[in-house]
């Protein structure tokens, strides 16, 4: 029992008597005293199962109430909770901390108030005090045994493995299978007991604060983490549900969320009676100025009562500080008064931040573990909080355009009909900077901008969109090194050239190897369970894929052990066989000229799979369903020419072996022998690998693309694809445009689940004439496009990116002048949108009305399975271009290793394994993982050296930046500093035609 005036150890952790840490009052403030009255007992459950009974005067706000729990249970991170009860309608409400409880708890002594989570965070390291993790994972496991929380068999097993280690301890085999008998955690629980106890075996030594920390980083990823479904309907009578989340609101149906509308993309929430709507912010690429959409609800209370969801939810997690209270008006007051109160996300964290707060311990009810609680190695001080991208599911939206959003204070007033009040929450851009916004960051641009971080085991994402990007969090303690046993492990290995050259070729030959492994094992093994797929396909594939990683695998064990003596030697005067990798190279190659009917085979597999999947629809969604794994990163295709890029590869380390060793040097004719043998492949192979990359291109667009069908025909080659603003009576809007050598098509983005891009109208390049007019419009960077009779007036958004352009479409014109085909036919439209050609007026109005915020699931079709960070799609949120010359320098320049990473705000360095192809960097912990566990895409990334302004006193460091995004990342020696200052740089510049016909091979 718990009665006013008590006094505790709480207001002594709390700090000063000026402020408690839970009240949301201005500091320097004393929280609110309890008003005199007859006192009230009222009863709370708290998380740990537990009730304790609070005395308050019955002129008590919530405030008082809530601030009572929070002090008993001496916790400083009180804002991410809140009190809720059952309302005489028997559905479940929040207490509003500012209006009186008389007047929202009718029967205080039959009602229980619970004292659960309110706000969940994008991230677990947020949570910087070891009493909050340990609250909101018993939070956790109140929605696994509900049913709330619902994660595949998988994610299940494993959370509760993480339970059960924090309350028995370490396994022992007898002790945690009657502890399971006894104690049920999730429903069908017998049935996975084997599998929790597998995980359970593996947690062997951790601590209940490591297993709060583990638990809340795999709930974190779950689709259905922190998740309150409301039912709904949209304008055709369709079930569905909504739910707010940090990053916006939601749209499920079931389990299956379907749709999302960030808070930088909403411009108002409102409710008309039953009616929940929401107004979506103008889009410049969109020729509609206002975008409502409309939701229906059981009734108007909850409809309100969603409404106020919303509210606190903006609130909490998009603000700098508690939104101040509307002026009463004189006269009439018209909508509701409600605000959010209490702290921000970002006062929160500032606070636990700047006070230092004693490590006191607390009482873990469940755990049989004897266990200080004060001691938790997690300790907040070694959290690190940097800007961090989260789950969305559309793939990006612009963090620097979208500023943080508040309710404006002089909105205008909603309106009453029949005694209705109609209530609306406008959203505004805060005009702070960037760099002052909370490290909750739920804007898309961040995603590009931000490195994701792929679920590892929840796979319950299926059924939806996959975000391409999520936090960039990577914080595994035992994945982090200290600078002082890096420098100590530096100094032990070789200083010589040609020693970093062959660590090169062993860190990109374990990738090849993985990506062998993902076609000949993970691939094939899904097409066995298929009846659609004809033996002939299987036996092409086995038969080209199988040689080629029993080659490569019995070479990477060869180079392995070469590698290996020669760092144990590096320290010898005497130089012995082992440090060279010439010979081995030589005797791999001569090895693979007998496998070069397989070689030329990859091509072929590419061809023949289309083929197939053009006339069987279950095995191209069996492919789509088999891209969206976490295994395969890439396009399936690349991995299947894989093979032929290899030899490229083989060329650059060679041609840099032969640069380096002197003519009289024992390697340098195994160097030169094989560098011969791969020149003699590759040019027998080249002409088909140029001819099939262009094709594997057009079948990657051919899936980004809606409105354009046979994309992929025999003579078309791709040459540049990027962002242009076509000028219309509107102004500028961003368009997706892509130049072929025969058609030149521009599009949008929709905003379905997919977001695929609505082709709007085709312009045929035969005859088309191209002049800058950036005088005649006034509108830098901009030039005309003339095509019979019609002209289309696009501005590029740099004179270089203009250049660029105007050099490639004269390029395709004069192609297409040449060809003696016709063109007219090549791009035929699709049935589900029309498009027009270029004598035809843009019915780009028709294209943007026709469009539905929320797309019909009903049936289960391939185009519903898309990767939304493809090429085409980062180039949107870049607003860039990348040409095919582009691909093909990117194909050459790829490279594995490890890499320290750094936040800008940061201290300590994460030792990660990256992968850079496809213009991204793919983060592992080690290069033994199957699949990546984040990514960072580069293309409107700028590289450079880490300067003396910097403060970073490291060598061997180059800085990534976006807009106001910055990491840092350190690598081994002055070879592997060039090396990735090198194919970064490729990635982050667009290639024109006269820099890449002009370019060297670089060292």
């Amino acid at each position: 029992m718990v009665e006013q005036g008590q006094t505790s150890l709480a207001g002594q952790r709390l700090g000063a008597p000026e402020t408690l840490g839970i009240s949301t009052l201005e500091p320097g403030h004393k929280p609110p005293a309890m008003p005199p009255g007859r006192l009230m007992p009222l009863r709370v459950l708290l998380l740990d199962d537990s009730q304790q009974i609070f005395h308050i005067s019955h002129r008590s706000s919530g405030r008082v109430l809530f601030e009572m729990v929070c002090l008993h249970l001496n916790l400083v991170e009180g804002d991410y909770f809140g009190l809720e009860f059952q309302s005489r309608h028997r559905r479940m409400v929040w207490l509003d901390l500012l209006k009186p409880i008389r007047k929202q708890i009718t029967r205080p002594k039959h009602t229980v108030l619970r004292f659960v989570v309110k706000f969940f965070p994008p991230d677990q390291s947020l949570l910087l005090e070891d009493l909050s993790r340990y609250l909101f994972a018993l939070q956790v496991r109140q929605d696994l045994a509900s049913g709330r929380l619902t994660c595949s068999d998988a994610s299940a097993a494993l959370l509760v493995s993480h339970i059960i280690q924090s309350e028995i301890g370490d396994f022992e085999e007898t002790q945690c299978r009657q502890h399971l008998l006894n104690t049920n955690y999730i429903p069908d629980q017998m049935a996975l007991m084997d599998r929790i106890m597998e995980f359970h075996h593996k947690h062997i030594g951790q601590t209940p604060a490591e297993s709060d920390h583990r638990l809340l980083e795999v709930a974190c990823r779950l689709e259905m983490f922190g998740i309150r479904l409301h039912p709904a309907k949209d304008r055709e009578g369709t079930k569905l549900s909504l739910a707010v989340a940090h990053a916006g609101v939601l749209v499920f149906q079931g389990h299956t969320r379907i749709n999302n509308f960030n808070w930088s993309k909403i411009r108002k929430l409102s409710f008309k009676r039953r009616r929940f709507l929401i107004k979506l912010r103008a889009d410049p690429s969109e020729n509609v100025n206002q975008d409502t959409l409309e939701f229906l609800m059981a009734s108007r209370d909850c409809c309100k009562m969603f409404w106020k969801i919303c509210v606190e939810y903006h609130a909490f997690f998009r603000l700098f500080e508690e939104p101040r209270p509307k002026p009463k008006p004189v006269l009439f007051s018209r909508g509701s008064s409600f605000r959010f109160s209490g702290r921000t996300q970002k006062q929160v964290i500032d606070y636990v931040k700047e006070n230092e707060f004693k490590k006191l311990p607390f009482d873990r009810k469940h755990s049989k573990v004897q266990y200080n609680s004060s001691l938790s190695p997690l300790r907040s001080a070694q959290v690190q909080v940097p800007n961090q991208a989260v789950r969305d599911g559309s793939f990006l939206v612009s963090s620097e355009d979208s500023a943080v959003l508040r309710p404006c204070g002089n909105s205008s007033p909603s309106t009453q009909r029949n005694g209705c009040s109609d209530q609306t929450y406008p959203i505004q851009e805060d005009s702070r900077s960037h760099a002052a916004k909370q490290p909750s960051v739920d804007r898309a641009e961040e995603v590009c901008a931000s490195l994701t971080l792929v679920n590892g085991l929840a796979e319950d994402c299926r059924g939806a969109t996959p975000s391409p990007l999520v936090s960039p969090m990577l914080n595994d303690t035992g994945a982090i090194r200290t600078d002082e046993e890096e420098d100590n492990r530096r100094k032990i290995c070789p200083t010589d050239k040609a020693y970093f050259i062959a660590k090169e070729l062993l860190s990109t030959e374990r990738t090849f190897l993985k990506d062998l492994e993902l076609i000949t094992a993970s691939f094939q093994e899904v097409l066995e369970k298929e009846e659609c797929v004809p033996d002939t396909l299987k036996t092409l594939l086995s038969s080209t894929y199988e040689p080629l990683l029993s080659h490569h695998t019995h070479f990477l064990q060869e180079l392995e052990e070469r590698l290996s003596l020669w760092e144990g030697h590096c320290n010898m005067q005497v130089k012995g066989d082992f440090q060279h990798v010439g010979d081995l190279l030589l005797k791999t190659i001569q090895h693979l000229k007998p496998l070069s009917a397989q070689l030329q085979k990859s091509s072929e597999c590419v061809y023949a799979l289309e083929r197939v999947c053009a006339v069987s629809r279950r095995l191209e969604l069996v492919c789509r369903e088999f891209e969206m794994q976490k295994v395969c990163y890439i396009p399936l295709n690349v991995f299947l020419l894989s093979p032929l890029h290899r030899l490229l590869h083989y060329r650059q380390i060679l041609d840099r072996l032969c640069k380096h060793h002197p003519p009289t040097h024992t390697d340098y004719s195994h160097c030169r022998a094989a560098l011969d043998d791969v020149c003699e492949l590759e040019a027998v192979l080249h002409p088909g690998l140029v001819e099939i990359e262009n094709y594997q291109k057009l079948l990657e667009l051919q899936k980004d693309v809606i409105g354009a069908e046979h994309l992929a025909t025999a003579g078309r080659q791709l040459i540049r694809l990027g962002c242009l603003s076509k000028l219309s009576g509107k102004g500028l809007q961003q368009r997706m445009f892509f130049l072929f050598s025969d058609v030149l098509m521009y599009s949008t983005r929709g905003i379905t689940s997919t977001n695929q891009f609505t082709v709007h109208r085709q312009l045929l390049l035969r005859g088309m004439t191209i002049r800058e007019s950036e005088d005649e419009w006034g509108v830098p960077h901009s030039f005309t496009l003339t095509v019979q009779q019609q002209s289309l007036v696009v501005a590029a958004c740099s004179e270089s990116e203009m250049e660029k352009w105007m050099e490639d479409l004269k390029m395709a014109v004069d192609m297409a002048e040449e060809s003696n085909g016709s063109t007219s036919d090549l791009l035929t439209p699709s049935k589900d949108v029309k498009s027009s050609g270029a004598s035809e007026g843009e019915s780009e109005e028709d294209v943007c009305g026709s469009r539905t915020s929320l797309p019909r699931h009903g049936i289960s079709s391939a185009n519903t399975l898309h990767r939304g960070n493809t090429t085409a799609h980062v180039c949107w949120h870049r607003n860039t271009s990348v040409s095919m010359l582009d691909f093909s320098i990117a194909t050459e320049n790829k490279l594995s290793g490890n890499l320290l990473r750094k936040f800008k705000n940061s201290n300590g360095w994460q030792k990660l394994w990256v992968v850079f192809t496809n213009f991204t960097l793919f983060f592992y912990k080690t290069h033994e993982d199957e699949f990546p566990l984040a990514s960072l895409p580069l293309l409107g990334y700028t590289i450079t050296d880490a300067g003396e302004s910097e403060n970073i006193h490291k060598d061997h460091v180059f800085k990534l930046h976006f807009k106001s995004h910055v990491y840092y990342f350190r690598t081994e020696s002055e070879y592997f500093f060039e090396r990735w200052m090198t194919v970064i740089r490729s990635a982050t510049v667009s290639a024109s035609r006269t820099r890449y016909l002009n370019r060297t091979e670089p060292d």
